[in-house]
């Protein structure tokens, strides 16, 4: 479909454009117009271009014809200009022909327009064709200037009738001639080097004799005295005897080209003299035939074996290649040749030499690709690296025995630093009541029994220090006694705490970490708390319990174990096997010898005893000498309740001993706060139904104001360690300083 044409009318008689409209209306030309009044609207229309035709009327309100005609050949000088006018005289069409005007037509004359057109259509497109044909030939003469300069390749001419020569601009570069110059044979003999003159001169002869092609590099001489290399290549334009024949050639300068031959020749020479002299074998192949190139002598040092039977047999190289490493090298090395996505980089094998000893390759290759991006070549350097290996293999042993003594001495460091951390409510068991003995009796006849015990009892009352009664009293007493809060250890955490992780188990986990278990082999382990573990990871204490086995957190290997289990809780198991809290199964596993502790208030005989011993021990910290007890302060400690039991106790014997100004012992009353007549201590948080839980403690912290330790702090009237409710806390997410505002 031919595009419509389009049209820029300059006309201020909307009449008259119509009238012209419809005329080219009938004679079916397709057509688009634009039309203008004002100089600023056509002006504008200019601007933007884009019109094959304008029609314009000379006479305008403010604005001639003429005016418009130099507009429209300064900005669109291509675009054929008619006038359209009634007024346009004969001495104004003249002067507007002459100043580019294509045509003029008379309104009274419409008929004329439509020829018009069509031939001011054609003599625009007849001037644009010629202006792309002159344009097209300046651009090739253009490009043949810019190649010959850029390919360093200039033409010739010859007539051999009359002898003239016809250089280019290119040429007369080369020979480093004046333009203006003349060139003659002559001159071209004159240039060349002393040592081809001959030569060429044989050539020109038989050019002129014979009339046939000649293709010959030859130097010349510069006057300079630097050297050219030069290729010539001529054609006789009527081959054959007449004697009007006309050479054509060409002349190219090679000289960078032989120079860097000639580079390339010493390159060659200096790498094969460089490679001769490498320990390492270096080694170029051809893909297709696969053939050596070459291959340095350093091949016969390292695999023992002649370089002239390699360069017969391309694949003598692999024939020694360890048995457990030929398939591999093999498979890995054919699929590298044949183009696969793989690499024959960084690659390391053994190899066996004829002497039967075993020698380490570490190899590196690399492909050569065509222009189709196929390999046609591989070359590498194979490197023996037998001595590196066994110094690898001593450094991994030595890094294996040291890695032995770390964990050994962090297991050491780790028991000693719990030994020497620990701060215990007890030295030594201090009491005489009928109470306590019966628990030591049961203590000395479970130690030696090497069966699982389950210590209950308040918060306070000494259950650690019963574990390491029994403990001592053991035939392991020599063997590591670990022990292990488990309400202080997250839930997310308790099970790497007691059985270990593997590295990178989980996030965080940058090395590998020995278990409680681990550390406690051949010993004994205290579960304090134990009623606090999660249902997962009293299962895997059970499986320790029945298999005597566990797997670190993120291992799969199974770690045979031999240590005693010495359970703790002041929590009723009874009661949270009931609710589903804690397994059935792995209670009676505990409960094998249970032995429970009576709180201080069940053998009140023993709080002299306990007051003397921590005053003793207490003094003695501060650099105190106390010389005795105020009575009214025995007989409160003997009456009070004591719902911390013995830590309680502790704690408070340790404040009066660092107030305490004379040599009596007093303690301040209001630190003992007697619960109502028939109290019989705490109850226990454990023993409150979970879902209670929170309120209950909410509860405790707003009657204590916040305050968790202490004698008067929720953990005391909770019957709790105050460790253990700070866990309780933030597991269920209780802000307590909330507490302290109210």
């Amino acid at each position: 479909m031919t595009p419509p044409l389009r049209i820029l009318s300059l006309e201020d008689d909307p009449k008259d454009a119509e009238l012209i409209c419809a005329l080219l209306e009938t004679e079916e030309i397709p057509f688009e117009v634009a039309r203008v009044e004002t100089q600023a609207a056509f002006t504008a229309a200019l601007e933007q271009g884009n019109f094959d035709l304008i029609l314009a009327d000379y006479t305008l309100p403010s604005f001639d014809g003429i005016s418009a005609l130099r507009l429209a050949l300064d900005r669109c000088p291509d675009v054929p200009f008619i006038f359209v006018s009634g007024t346009l005289g004969e001495e104004v069409a003249i002067e507007a022909l002459k100043i580019g005007a294509t045509d003029y037509i008379l309104k009274t004359r419409l008929s004329r327009l439509v020829p018009s057109v069509h031939r001011a259509l054609r003599e625009a497109s007849d001037r644009s064709e010629r202006k792309r044909t002159a344009e097209a030939l300046r651009q090739s003469e253009n490009y043949l200037t810019a190649a010959q300069k850029l390919s360093r390749t200039g033409s010739f001419g010859w007539d051999l009738l009359s002898g003239r020569i016809i250089w280019s601009e290119e040429t007369f570069r080369i020979f480093e001639c004046d333009p203006r110059t003349a060139p003659t044979v002559e001159l071209v003999i004159q240039r060349t080097h002393p040592d081809d003159r001959a030569r060429l001169q044989q050539i020109i002869d038989d050019a002129i004799t014979k009339h046939r092609d000649f293709d010959i590099e030859h130097r010349l001489l510069l006057p300079g005295g630097s050297i050219k290399h030069l290729r010539v290549v001529a054609h006789p334009s009527i081959p054959g005897e007449s004697s009007d024949v006309q050479f054509v050639g060409a002349v190219t300068d090679i000289t960078e080209r032989k120079n860097a031959a000639e580079a390339l020749r010493e390159s060659e020479e200096r790498f094969r003299t460089m490679a001769d002299a490498l320990p390492e074998v270096m080694w170029i192949t051809a893909i297709e035939p696969e053939k050596v190139l070459y291959c340095n002598p350093s091949f016969e040092r390292v695999w023992g074996l002649p370089v002239a039977d390699l360069l017969e047999n391309p694949r003598l190289w692999t024939e020694t290649i360890h048995p457990d490493d030929q398939d591999r090298i093999v498979s890995l090395f054919t699929r590298w040749i044949s183009g696969e996505d793989v690499s024959f980089d960084d690659i390391e094998y053994r190899i066996t030499r004829p002497d039967g000893t075993v020698r380490w390759i570490h190899n590196r290759g690399v492909r050569s690709l065509n222009t189709e991006g196929k390999a046609y070549r591989v070359s590498g350097i194979s490197a023996d690296i037998t001595d590196r290996k066994r110094a690898q293999e001593d450094l991994q042993n030595a890094l294996d025995e040291i890695k032995r003594l770390k964990d050994q001495l962090y297991e050491e460091n780790v028991l000693l630093r719990e030994e020497i951390d620990k701060v215990s409510m007890f030295e030594e068991i201090v009491g005489e009541s009928r109470a306590l003995q019966m628990v030591l009796g049961r203590v000395a006849k479970v130690a030696p029994a090497d069966s699982t015990v389950l210590v209950t009892g308040e918060t306070g009352t000494g259950k650690e220090l019963i574990a390491r009664a029994i403990h001592k009293r053991s035939r392991r007493a020599a063997r590591p006694f670990v022990s292990v809060n488990c309400a202080a250890v997250p839930a997310s955490l308790i099970a790497s705490e007691l059985f270990g992780h593997e590295r990178g188990a989980f996030t965080g986990a940058t090395q590998r970490r020995l278990g409680r278990f681990e550390l406690a082999e051949g010993g004994s382990i205290f579960l304090d708390e134990v009623g606090e573990l999660t249902l997962d990871t009293q299962l895997a204490l059970l499986r320790v319990l029945q298999e005597r086995e566990f797997e670190r957190v993120g291992g799969a290997k199974p770690i045979r174990v031999d240590v005693r289990v010495i359970a703790a809780t002041n929590r009723d198991l009874e009661r949270a096997v009931d609710s589903g809290a804690f397994r059935h199964d792995l209670y009676y596993r505990l409960a094998v010898f249970p032995i429970e502790m009576p709180p201080l208030r069940e053998r009140r005989e023993d709080i002299p005893l306990l007051v003397e011993y921590f005053i003793d021990r207490y003094a003695s910290k501060a650099g105190k000498k106390i010389r005795g007890i105020n009575k009214a302060t025995l007989e409160s400690l003997k009456s009070y309740s004591w719902p911390g039991n013995i830590r309680e106790l502790q704690n408070v014997i340790e404040r009066s001993t660092i107030l305490c100004e004379t040599e009596i012992f007093t303690v301040d009353e209001s630190w003992l706060s007697h619960p109502p007549e028939g109290t019989t201590g705490p109850t226990p948080v454990f023993r409150i139904p979970p879902s209670q839980e929170k309120q209950t403690i909410e509860a405790a912290l707003a009657d204590t104001r916040g305050r968790v330790s202490g004698p008067a702090g929720a953990a005391a009237k909770l019957g709790l360690p105050p460790s253990t409710l700070d866990s309780k806390i933030r597991a269920l997410k209780i802000n307590k300083h909330r507490f302290k505002a109210e």
